[in-house]
């Protein structure tokens, strides 16, 4: 699909707030928004596993349009998995129900990485045109494509799968720092492709998933993750999508984690906006940051902390009300739709 064909997304109020211009309403999109939370998803998903259905167009489609429908949200997130592309060029790797991805030969030694073979946009057709499907279907609607962050998928390898306290990667990124980096600079060139492949088939914005940063130290993140999102980063910063970049548990990250290429950072619950924006400055637009779990809470607290966020929100130079992460799988999405309408009622400057 020739560019000029797009839809015209730069007026969106998702794109205006991620690019610090004056909005009609702050625009609200929810992570994990497409997924378990809605009975739609569990149906079509029925009897499919996770990696297949991303690499499926026509499902992929369906199930990321599926939360725009119904609650309204003012962006659509590509339906995908951080580890797709790691798959897609080939890594031995499968998401297991109740667990998350398990690599079948972590990386532990440089014999490793010849696993890691660049990744292009040959090894992902079915992004490209599930992407431009989706573009044309959502009009006007911003959609985001996203991918993980270089540490992040880095703890998946070298872990072999999820990790509660990462010591072998750790181990790794201290004891063979070599090792460790050029492990994170195939990372990256897979991340900032993934990113560009979506971005160059009509995605309006992208983030970045840096899910497991908030595990290390300023200092290490600063020397040894930090540069790798850099470049993933970088990859799409000749396109002009804006570039968001997100982390669970980096209060003390937020400064780096924008100067390393964003124009929006993610702010996980455990930080106010308000702090987040004295600890960014004024060169960054904010997204969330709502804790997921008081979407269980009676709807009074719930509508009261909508309110708070959007008050905070209004004196940072641009906001995305978002979760502080992802939406949890027994939500009643009803309250979702009811939180989407509630702030774009309470922060409409019409």
């Amino acid at each position: 699909m020739p560019t000029a064909a797009l839809p015209d997304t730069r007026q969106s109020d998702l794109v205006r707030a991620a690019r610090r211009e004056p909005v009609s309403r702050t625009p609200v999109w929810f992570m994990r928004q497409a997924g378990r939370s809605l009975p739609e998803y569990r149906a079509i998903r029925e009897g499919v596993p996770m990696l297949e259905s991303c690499m499926r167009p026509e499902l992929v489609t369906e199930i990321t349009l599926q939360p725009v429908r119904r609650h309204g949200v003012d962006a659509a997130i590509f339906f995908s998995d951080i580890v797709v592309p790691l798959k897609a060029i080939g890594v031995d790797l499968d998401i297991v129900p109740g667990v998350g991805p398990v690599v079948a030969r972590p990386v532990r030694t440089a014999a490793d990485l010849d696993q890691l073979v660049p990744l292009t946009p040959d090894h992902v057709p079915f992004v490209t045109e599930a992407v431009q499907t989706l573009v044309r279907e959502l009009g006007e609607t911003p959609l985001i494509g996203f991918a993980g962050a270089p540490f992040t998928l880095a703890s998946y390898l070298v872990e072999g799968g999820p990790s509660k306290n990462h010591e072998k990667t750790k181990a790794l990124m201290h004891g063979d720092p070599e090792l460790w980096d050029a492990l994170c600079g195939r990372l990256a060139q897979i991340s900032g492709e993934f990113l560009r492949v979506q971005a160059q088939a009509g995605a309006s914005a992208v983030q970045l998933f840096d899910s497991w940063a908030g595990a290390l130290s300023k200092a290490d993140y600063a020397a040894r993750a930090m540069p790798h999102s850099a470049v993933a980063l970088a990859a799409v910063e000749d396109l002009g999508v804006p570039r968001i970049h997100f982390g669970v548990g980096t209060g003390e990250l937020l400064r780096l984690m924008g100067e390393a290429g964003a124009e929006v950072v993610g702010v996980d619950y455990r930080v106010s906006l308000t702090d987040a924006v004295e600890r960014l400055g004024r060169g960054y637009a904010v997204q969330g940051n709502l804790d997921p779990a008081l979407l269980f809470a009676p709807w009074e607290a719930l509508e009261r902390r909508v309110r708070e966020i959007v008050e905070e929100g209004r004196r940072a130079p641009g906001h995305i009300f978002n979760l502080g992460h992802g939406v949890l799988p027994n939500v009643d999405p009803d309250v979702l739709t009811r939180v989407t309408a509630l702030v774009h009622d309470c922060s409409s400057r019409g």
